[in-house]
């Protein structure tokens, strides 16, 4: 069978592959803690779903603008201004279905052959293998614990320089939960007037945070005209699965990114978008019971983890995740890595995460086996993973 070579470089989410094997587990009658994937296990909103539901029964089934309805496109100008202290007008907005299309888009039409991308190492796994596809050359920016799981301006200078196209960052962080530090962020908008590259600011956890408010580039001076603000509501308002995103740049290109979504995609599905809307200019009080609840299983889950031997879990300041270092862990039961530790975990415990390996290839001087696991889970689930993870880390095997 025929293949374009540039199958090759596309990479997966690993998240995706362990549910199925999840799936397939619990279909042949075992019990899987699962802490794979990230995803609320929240309803979306009930007038959210009225919203879309009201939608189609108006008969909002047909194409929309490829950038998106007008009145979403106001409404994300509206609240990102309000958000991010930063003036934005509507044409200055694109709707997507998904966040991942503007990744993808946006490195399209700013990246390709001889140009570099820089992009957070552990990340979202989507980065690198987009930056592969468009045949832009991936420069991995290390995020190291000893650091906060952000990055120096040390590191990130070293590592741009003519070549650069854009450089990714993603605060609140997945895997980690980490969040980029103030002094971080600036030397990034330094950085890129030098070089004159763009930022694409992956924001899609901005409204998962715990200990304090959301720090956003584009709401420092001089970067709104370099900035590629991603957002959505995927996470913010439990709407995985309704696929609703959008990015925020200036207009020359938004309306370069819009003719990408009318090559791609056409549009995003219209009702879809009127759901959105309801969510974006609708009572916020599910959004706050939400963070709330997580903040509890973030703390439960910290505390767990690091009563149990071999494990060391610092606190995530956003998101939905924890990145505990499980080094000794590893060693204690005789294996090669953290991969190999996610694997005896779900054959012999029954417990899902995923290894720091499928969040991009670890760096030759890394020493430390982490694991991912996600608490957008129910605080039942939680208490009894820990349970697993605790039983296994004490036992003989």
């Amino acid at each position: 069978m025929r293949r374009a070579a540039r199958m090759q470089v596309v990479g997966t989410e690993t998240a995706f592959e362990v549910l199925a094997r999840v799936a397939e587990a619990e279909r042949q009658g075992r019990s899987i803690v699962s802490f794979c994937i990230g995803e609320p296990d929240f309803p979306t909103p009930e007038a959210v779903k009225e919203a879309g539901i009201e939608a189609i029964r108006r008969n909002e089934t047909h194409y929309s603008p490829s950038a998106g309805i007008w009145p979403l496109r106001e409404a994300v100008a509206v609240h990102v201004t309000q958000t991010r202290g930063v003036p934005v007008a509507p044409e200055e907005v694109v709707i997507t279905p998904g966040a991942k299309p503007i990744i993808f888009h946006s490195l399209l039409a700013v990246a390709g052959p001889g140009d570099e991308v820089v992009y957070p190492n552990p990340g979202f796994p989507i980065y690198e293998s987009v930056i592969r596809l468009v045949g832009a050359t991936p420069v991995p920016l290390p995020l190291r614990e000893e650091a906060g799981f952000s990055f120096t301006p040390e590191d990130l200078e070293a590592r741009v320089g003519p070549r650069t196209a854009m450089v990714i960052i993603n605060s609140p962080h997945n895997p980690t939960g980490s969040v980029v530090s103030q002094e971080a962020l600036e030397a990034l908008v330094r950085l890129a007037q030098r070089y004159d590259f763009w930022i694409l600011s992956d924001e899609i956890y901005s409204r998962i945070v715990y200990d304090e408010p959301h720090h956003s580039p584009y709401a420092l001076p001089g970067a709104k005209e370099r900035t590629i603000l991603l957002d959505g509501f995927s996470k913010a308002y439990a709407m995985t699965g309704w696929r609703i995103g959008y990015g925020v740049m200036p207009q020359a290109l938004a309306e370069d990114v819009a003719r990408l979504v009318t090559n791609a995609e056409s549009c995003t599905a219209t009702f879809t978008q009127h759901a959105a809307l309801a969510a974006l200019t609708g009572d916020q009080e599910p959004v706050r019971q939400m963070v709330e609840a997580f903040r509890a299983r973030r703390d439960r889950m910290v505390q767990g983890l690091n009563r149990i031997p071999g494990i060391r879990c610092p606190v995530p300041q956003g998101a939905f995740y924890v990145f505990p270092n499980v080094t000794e862990l590893v060693r204690a039961k005789g294996l090669k890595s953290a991969r190999d530790l996610q694997e005896a975990l779900l054959a012999e415990a029954g417990v899902a995460v995923l290894s720091r390996s499928a969040f991009g290839t670890p760096a030759p001087e890394e020493d430390q086996e982490y694991l991912r696991l996600s608490y957008a889970t129910s605080m039942e689930q939680i208490e009894e993973g820990l349970l697993r993870l605790e039983a296994y880390a004490r036992s003989d095997g």
